[in-house]
């Protein structure tokens, strides 16, 4: 099956909806004995510490998220330093928390079920500090494993078909999905997974390199199978997501492609033993480019998804004034940053808030499958609850008008804890943002690989709400949902798409000291 034979992607996503009669017939219990370790080992390879007392860079988060265009400074190399801070404020461990089945390593960037199936690898060029190679991080020790010696780009671009940011990228990080460490709780639903993980660690990853001053973007369009081989995946258990060049060089240095002899490398296994789902691994094959040529007619400019016509009243959002922006820095933020737990359910936020949040986050993305420049897959509908100055209801964000359309009126808390799987946080928020998209639309342009496209950017839009929630004092989690109930309750407005992704966003409840 190839990329264009969309039945594939159609199949993993109706097969992977949840339902009110879904969960409940076919329940799922954790093997606590079986849980999967966070990190990957290589046990035979030495670690190459990074530094760890890195200069912060003292941007202010909202300034570090609206980046939509990567710089086109001439020259703009990375050293060692700028490596560390990008993975560490990406994927590092930034908190540790004892519960009564042991510790739990939280990161920098939010997780389904904090179980970080998320891989960070990087090939690179020789640059200060750090010689030519593809590395591993280990977000463990904070350090590098050196995979291949030697600069490697010419083969990422020869994979990418000469896509100009890894041409003349010094460095480019690739971010990969292990399998069996989220589909140990979520199942074959872990392929959703792969975009909004990969994608709230990209918000980070985007940000902090804006912050750092070197250009950044997210290809997508790459011969899969080149890729793989260049990090010696075992691809059915960890495979190739999306690469992001760091920095460029105004002359490009790129080597000729190398020889790539298989390493079998040795890891530690994740478990005593691993579930396979073969639906996850047939969508990912599904969605594989197979040749340069099949990635060129792949990569171009995203279907033209019309904007629908004002039906109802709209809410033109206030913008606030520069000197009314938190100044917060994107690392101060990321440092702070959680999944909202439990909501006050009494609390509420402004329409500048709300306003902030949806402007920032919605600003367009430096990608490869988006063009022009501002250009977006997802749409966003809000159940809001409790915001100053907004009547209570369902909504759709107009991103062009930056404005509300009030959908309908009424207080629906109690809708919004059923659509968000009878769980509290989305009733108990402030505001449930909900991602839709035009699936059929997508998959035509895209073909299966567009599965891919639509998850990622959810949650790098996800991610983005996070920061600028966080950057206000206030919180954000992400969560999962009925699917077709979503799509019902913001009917006859949202027939014929799809739902994507679903955050809520509020005021923590402040627990009183026993």
């Amino acid at each position: 099956m190839n990329n264009r034979e969309v039945q594939a992607a159609w199949k993993y996503h109706e097969g992977t909806k949840h339902s009110y009669w879904s969960i409940r017939s076919h329940p799922h219990f954790l093997d606590w004995a079986n849980r999967p370790l966070p990190f990957k080992i290589y046990p035979k390879i030495e670690p190459l510490p990074l530094p760890r007392d890195v200069p912060q860079t003292g941007m202010a988060v909202l300034s570090a998220i609206s980046e939509a265009v990567p710089s086109l400074r001439a020259d703009s190399v990375p050293g060692v330093q700028d490596l560390a801070r990008l993975l560490y404020f990406s994927a590092g461990i930034t908190k540790q928390r004892a519960y009564p089945g042991g510790e739990i390593y939280f990161r920098a960037a939010a997780c389904t079920g904090a179980l970080y199936e998320i891989e960070l690898y990087v090939v690179s060029s020789d640059l200060p500090g750090l010689d030519a190679g593809v590395y591993h991080f280990n977000a463990a020790d904070v350090s590098l494993r050196l995979l291949r010696k030697g600069d490697f780009r010419g083969n990422l671009a020869q994979a990418t078909a000469m896509e100009p940011a890894v041409a003349h990228a010094p460095a480019t990080i690739i971010c990969t999905g292990t399998y069996w460490r989220n589909a140990w709780k979520y199942q074959a639903r872990t392929y959703r997974h792969f975009g909004w993980d990969n994608g709230t660690l990209l918000a980070n990853m985007l940000a902090v390199s804006a912050a750092s001053g070197l250009p950044a973007e997210i290809v997508l369009g790459f011969v899969d199978a080149e890729v793989n081989h260049l990090l010696d995946l075992d691809v059915r258990r960890e495979v190739s997501l999306c690469l992001v060049p760091i920095g460029r060089t105004s002359e490009s240095s790129l080597p000729a492609p190398k020889e790539v002899p298989a390493l079998d490398l040795e890891s530690i296994p994740l478990s005593q033993h691993e579930v396979e789902y073969p639906a996850m691994l047939e969508m990912h094959h599904a969605s594989s480019l197979e040749s340069v040529e099949e990635v060129n007619q792949w990569r171009g400019k995203p279907p033209v998804l019309s904007s629908s016509a004002l039906e109802g009243k709209a809410v033109r959002l206030p913008r606030r004034p520069e000197e009314e922006l938190p100044k917060d820095t994107i690392e101060q933020v990321i440092l702070r940053r959680g999944s909202t737990r439990t909501f006050d359910k009494r609390a509420s936020i402004t329409l500048a808030q709300l306003a902030t949040i949806l402007d920032y986050a919605t600003r367009g993305l430096p990608a490869d499958f988006l063009e022009p420049p501002g250009a977006q897959l997802n749409d966003l509908y809000l159940i809001v609850h409790s915001v100053e100055g907004l009547k209570p209801g369902a909504y759709f964000f107009g991103r062009e008008q930056s404005t509300l359309e009030l959908l309908q009126e009424g207080e629906f808390r109690a809708h919004a804890h059923h659509l968000g799987l009878e769980q509290e946080l989305p009733a108990d928020g402030c505001v449930a943002i909900f991602f839709l998209a035009d699936l059929k639309r997508i998959l035509e342009r895209y073909g299966n690989r567009g599965y891919r496209a639509v998850q990622l950017e959810a949650g790098i839009i996800g991610g983005r709400i996070y920061l600028a929630a966080y950057a206000q004092h206030l919180g954000a989690t992400g969560l999962t949902f009925f699917d077709d109930d979503v799509i019902n309750f913001f009917s006859p407005h949202a027939k014929d798409k799809s739902a994507i992704f679903l955050l809520a966003i509020g005021k923590p409840l402040k627990r009183k000291p026993q």
